[in-house]
C-alpha cells in the first residue's frame, strides 16, 4: 500500500495550479489509470510519486507519499537521454538484478515481449531501437528489478498490437499496483479498476480531481448520468426562480402601488388613515424578509455542471476534397533497409492509394513501418499536385523547441494571423500563458495539437500520420477519430490504436520481410 497526502503542484512559471489537494490510497490489486487532457499534469504527478525531485525542477509541491517499503519501478514516457547513446547490454547491466537473472528467465521474458534471447546482450545503441523496442526494452529492465509497484507513464505508445496484448496481461496478473497513463481507450477499457481524472476548469484557472474505484466504462457512465442529472436539476432550479421572482416583483409593486395611493389620497376619505399605513408597512416588512429568504435560497440553487470540455477543430475545407478517381500515392521499393543501410527490413513493396482512402500501416516492432512511412512523406511532400503535411513519431523532426507555438505557427508575422493562431489554440484549451511557452516545455499531446494545428491551417488533402493518437488523452480521443473519419482528404498512417484502426481506417496492411499484405 501507498498514499498520497494533500498533495498540490503548482507551475513555476505560470503559477498555474495544476494538482490541488490530491488524496489518495493504492492498494495490491489496485490498477488505477490517471487520464487528462493535455498538460494537465498527469505525468508530473507520477513523476513526483516516483521521485519528488523529477517534478521539482519546473514545479511547487507540497505534500506527503507514504510508501510503506514499496518498491517502485518506473517507465518514463521518453527514453531518458543519459540512456540513448548505451548499448542494449550496457543499459541492461545497470539494472539492480540483470547479473542475478539465470539464463531460463531472460529467455522466457524476451519471448513473452517477442524478442530473441540474445536481445540483452546486444551491442546496438538503444537510441536505434524502433519506439516499441525501447518500450520493451525498458518494460523488461524494470520487470527485473523485481518491484511492487508499476508506475507505467504511456507504455502502450509505439507497441504493437501483439505487445499491447501482453501488456494488458501483464497489468491484469500483476499482483500488486499499478498505476498507469495511457492514450489507449482499448487497453484501459480492458484493465483498469480504478480511475483518477485529473481535470482543469473554470478556463484553467481551476484544478479538480476525481479517485473512483471502478471501470473506465461504468465511470463515464456513471459521470455523463449524473452530469446530466445536475444539469437539469440546475435548470428546473433556474425555471423555479425565475417564476419565483416574477411572483416577487409583482408583488413588491403593489405594495408600492399601496402606499404611493396612502400618501397621496386625501385623509378624509380613509376610515383609518394611521391603521392603514402601519398594515402596508407590515407588508413591506414582509416582502422585504421574503427577499431575504430568496437571497439565501439561491446560494443553495443546483450549479449548471462544470467539466473540462475535450478540443475542438477541423481538419480540410472544400479544397481538401479528393477525387474518388485520382491516384494520389503509387509506391514501389525494392527493398527497405535500415536507415543505416545496415540492414534488409522488407522487400517488394508496393503502395497505391486512391482519392481519399485511409490506410493504416500495421506490423511488429522493428518492421520498418516509420522508415518506410518517411520514404512515402518524403515522395508526397515534394508533389506539387497534392497538399501533403506530415506528422513524424518523433515530433522534435519539425518542432523548434526553442519556439512558443504561435511563433512556431505563424508564418505571416501579422496580427490577424496570429490572433487567428491564438484563437484556434485556445480552441485545443491552450491558456493564454501556454501559448506564449517554449515548445520544449510541453507534454506530448501539446506538442501533437501544434502540428495537428499546423495541418488545419495548411488546408492539406494528403495526412502522413506516425501514430496520431499516441498522445491524446481517452476524452479527446473521441474527437480526434471522428475529425480525421470525416477528413475529405487521403491519410497514410501508422496506428496501433485498435479504436484508430476500426473506426478511421478503410484498409490496413501489414508490412511483413515480403512486403505490405
Amino acid at each position: 500500500m501507498f498514499q498520497i497526502k494533500n498533495l498540490t503542484i503548482t507551475h513555476r512559471k505560470d503559477l498555474r495550479v495544476i494538482i490541488e489537494n490530491l488524496n489518495m490510497t493504492l492498494n495490491d490489486g489496485d490498477k488505477a489509470v490517471i487520464i487528462g487532457e493535455e498538460g494537465n499534469g498527469k505525468s508530473t504527478l507520477m513523476k513526483w510519486i516516483f521521485d519528488p525531485e523529477m517534478a521539482e525542477t519546473y514545479t511547487e509541491c507540497t505534500g506527503e507519499r507514504i510508501l510503506n517499503n514499496e518498491i517502485m519501478g518506473y517507465l518514463t514516457q521518453e527514453l531518458p537521454e543519459s540512456d540513448r547513446e548505451k548499448s542494449v547490454y550496457e543499459y541492461f547491466c545497470e539494472g539492480a538484478f540483470f547479473h542475478d537473472a539465470a539464463p531460463g528467465e531472460l529467455a522466457d521474458l524476451a519471448s513473452d515481449f517477442g524478442l530473441k534471447s540474445d536481445f540483452f546482450y546486444s551491442d546496438q545503441i538503444m537510441e536505434s531501437l524502433s519506439g516499441g523496442e525501447k518500450v520493451k526494452a525498458q518494460l523488461m529492465r524494470i520487470l527485473l528489478d523485481r518491484p511492487t509497484v508499476l508506475l507505467l507513464d504511456e507504455p502502450s505508445n509505439d507497441i504493437d498490437i501483439a505487445t499491447l496484448e501482453l501488456l494488458e496481461k501483464l497489468i491484469n496478473e500483476w499482483s500488486h499496483i499499478v498505476l498507469f497513463i495511457s492514450h489507449d481507450e482499448t487497453l484501459i477499457e480492458n484493465t483498469a479498476n480504478m480511475v483518477i481524472h485529473i481535470e482543469q476548469i473554470e478556463r484553467k484557472t481551476k484544478s479538480r480531481y476525481s479517485v473512483v474505484r471502478d471501470s473506465y466504462k461504468n465511470y463515464l457512465n456513471r459521470r455523463a448520468d449524473a452530469f446530466e442529472k445536475q444539469e437539469q436539476k440546475a435548470l428546473n432550479d433556474k425555471r423555479e426562480k425565475r417564476l419565483r421572482d416574477e411572483k416577487y416583483r409583482k408583488l413588491l409593486q403593489k405594495v408600492e402601488r399601496s402606499q404611493k395611493t396612502v400618501n397621496h389620497a386625501n385623509r378624509a376619505d380613509l376610515a383609518d388613515p394611521m391603521q392603514a399605513a402601519r398594515n402596508l408597512k407590515d407588508k413591506m416588512h414582509t416582502v422585504k424578509s421574503m427577499s431575504k429568504r430568496f437571497e439565501k435560497a439561491d446560494e443553495n440553487m443546483t450549479e449548471m455542471p462544470e467539466q473540462e470540455e475535450a478540443i475542438f477543430f477541423r481538419l480540410g475545407g472544400k479544397n481538401a476534397e479528393m477525387p474518388a478517381g485520382k491516384t494520389v500515392l503509387e509506391f514501389s521499393l525494392d527493398e527497405l533497409k535500415t536507415p543505416d543501410g545496415s540492414r534488409v527490413l522488407a522487400k517488394d513493396i508496393f503502395l497505391r492509394v486512391r482519392g481519399s482512402e485511409k490506410i493504416c500501416l500495421i506490423g511488429a516492432n522493428g518492421a520498418g513501418k516509420t522508415t518506410l512511412l518517411k520514404k512515402i512523406a518524403d515522395e508526397l511532400l515534394a508533389r506539387t499536385d497534392i497538399r501533403a503535411q506530415y506528422m513524424p513519431q518523433n515530433y522534435e523532426d519539425l518542432l523548434d523547441p526553442a519556439l512558443s507555438t504561435v511563433d512556431f505557427l505563424d508564418k505571416t508575422g501579422e496580427k490577424a494571423e496570429r490572433t487567428k493562431i491564438r484563437t484556434y489554440l485556445g480552441a485545443l484549451k491552450y491558456t493564454a500563458d501556454e501559448m506564449d511557452h517554449a515548445i520544449g516545455e510541453l507534454s506530448g499531446g501539446q506538442k501533437a495539437k501544434v502540428l495537428l494545428l499546423k495541418m488545419s491551417l495548411s488546408d492539406a488533402n494528403v495526412l502522413i500520420l506516425d501514430e496520431p493518437t499516441r498522445n491524446f488523452s481517452p476524452l479527446s480521443g473521441p474527437v480526434i477519430r471522428k475529425i480525421l473519419s470525416e477528413f475529405p482528404g487521403a491519410i497514410i498512417s501508422i496506428s496501433h490504436d485498435r479504436k484508430f484502426i476500426e473506426e478511421v481506417c478503410t484498409k490496413t496492411y501489414t508490412l511483413t520481410k515480403d512486403g505490405l499484405r
